[in-house]
């Protein structure tokens, strides 16, 4: 058994500064950190399971792993540094346009033992890269090196495949490997069940994050009518109210897509949910649990959380009125890094970084509230909103076009927030992933919202 990853204690240019060595500390901070997580991820089972694939929606582990650091010596020692590839013949192998998911385990991979010594070899040649890399202009696309965006963005990558490994340990089958504390009970007052997001004009988006992806670019206003939010995720015990109402037997809150995937899949509850007598349980990291009632639901699909929020007189909130509520100040007119203000996100504040190994009960981390009084906006469970993935105005794709602007359109739904396996590094409020509305395995939850009546925010 292996215990989770341990709180970062990195300094945030934001919040510090922005000088050169300010920069250079948090990049092998965020750096280590990921790797860290990725041998967590991959030193806990054997050989087989490294290789195997566990579900024909996920890569094996090791190709995983080779492909962090096939993408680190790309990036930084040969974009950034300039260097000769040091194994040009397995770049084809790791490219994830070339190969989808389901051919990989096909492929000649890098055994285990060769992909770690890749990759370790790739990430010492980059510590030596960025112990004198010089970094300047906050300017976005002003060069790879500007505000260590490049080291930023490779950290970010790394983090995104440790989320997507740690969804392959879910859906793995084989006793529990993995294990972590549990995360402290709510506590305290819960507040009401809902707030109002007074109506008006907000800054959404950035254009002075330093590490911030071109998605999530350029600031922007954007007017959002008054709405009314839940205060904190649906939970478990709602969710299941709702498939004792018969909700997975009504077409009436299913569209119409997802009633089809409904009847074809012969749905009736979250992904690894199954009833036994009057109780339900659910799999989680190869251990069998009753359903925790008080936890935000999750792995259920934009479909589910669709259907879920109609039944409920609801809607899902748009991703305009999600990042409102999560970082625009009525105060101060201004849009914040996090919820609770500017500061680097910590234990007390969220739920993140594999610390815990699920959701924190709804109603935790009152310190990491919006002032509206949202909580949880960030960790615990990444957020499905109503809103198709689409470029902000002005746009620009930056490093590269497939980063983002390849997948933008009405097939994929915006999430947000971060889910208890998101690392600080790729939790910032204006942070957008975005994936199919049928997809289930993901750490997804939700939140509804409903719209103000006239007058209402006066």
């Amino acid at each position: 058994m292996t215990n989770g990853p341990q709180a970062s204690t990195a300094v945030d240019p934001a919040v510090a500064g922005t000088g050169a060595e300010v920069l250079r500390e948090r990049a092998v901070a965020a750096l280590r950190r990921a790797r860290e997580r990725t041998a967590l991820l991959t030193d806990v089972v054997e050989g087989p399971d490294l290789v195997a694939q566990h579900s024909p929606l996920m890569s094996p582990l090791v190709w995983d792993l080779a492909h962090i650091g096939n993408q680190e010596e790309l990036w930084l020692l040969r974009a950034v540094a300039g260097r000769d590839a040091m194994r040009p013949d397995i770049d084809p192998l790791y490219d994830a346009f070339e190969h989808p998911r389901s051919e990989r385990p096909s492929l000649p991979l890098l055994a285990p033992g060769e992909a770690r010594a890749y990759a370790a070899e790739v990430r010492g040649r980059v510590l030596d890269l960025l112990a004198g890399a010089e970094f300047g202009s906050r300017d976005f696309g002003s060069g790879l090196t500007e505000a260590g965006f490049a080291f930023g963005m490779v950290a970010q990558h790394e983090q995104q495949h440790d989320e997507t490994m740690l969804i392959t340990h879910q859906l793995r089958k084989g006793p529990a490997v993995l294990s972590a504390p549990e995360p402290e009970a709510a506590g305290g007052d819960p507040g009401p069940a809902e707030v109002l997001v007074p109506g008006g004009a907000f800054t959404m988006g950035t254009s002075d994050e330093p590490w911030a992806l071109d998605n999530e670019r350029p600031a922007h206003r954007r007017l959002v009518p008054a709405f009314h939010l839940d205060t904190a995720p649906v939970t478990c015990g709602a969710y299941l109210r709702f498939m004792a109402d018969g909700g997975y037997t009504d077409p009436r809150w299913w569209a119409p897509e997802g009633w089809e995937l409904v009847r074809r899949q012969n749905l009736s509850a979250p992904l690894f949910w199954r009833r036994e007598g009057g109780t339900w349980w659910r799999r989680r990291f190869g251990v069998d649990e009753p359903v925790r009632e008080a936890e935000p639901v999750v792995h259920v699909s934009w479909y589910e959380a669709d259907a879920y929020a109609r039944w409920a007189g609801r809607r899902l909130p748009t991703e305009a009125e999600w990042e409102k509520a999560a970082r625009h100040d009525p105060g101060s007119g201004r849009s914040r890094r996090y919820p609770w203000g500017d500061e680097v996100p910590g234990p007390h504040h969220a739920n993140l970084g594999q610390r815990h190994l699920r959701p924190a009960p709804a109603g935790s981390y009152p310190r990491g509230a919006s002032p509206h009084g949202v909580r949880q906006l960030i960790g615990d469970v990444w957020e499905w909103t109503s809103s198709d993935f689409l470029p902000y105005p002005g746009f620009v794709a930056y490093p590269y076009r497939e980063y983002s602007e390849v997948f933008f359109g009405k097939e994929h739904k915006v999430l947000r927030g971060g889910s208890f396996a998101a690392d600080e590094v790729v939790v910032r409020g204006t942070f957008r992933n975005w994936d199919y509305p049928v997809r289930r395995q993901i750490f997804a939850g939700f939140r509804t919202a409903r719209d103000a009546e006239p007058g209402e925010d006066a």
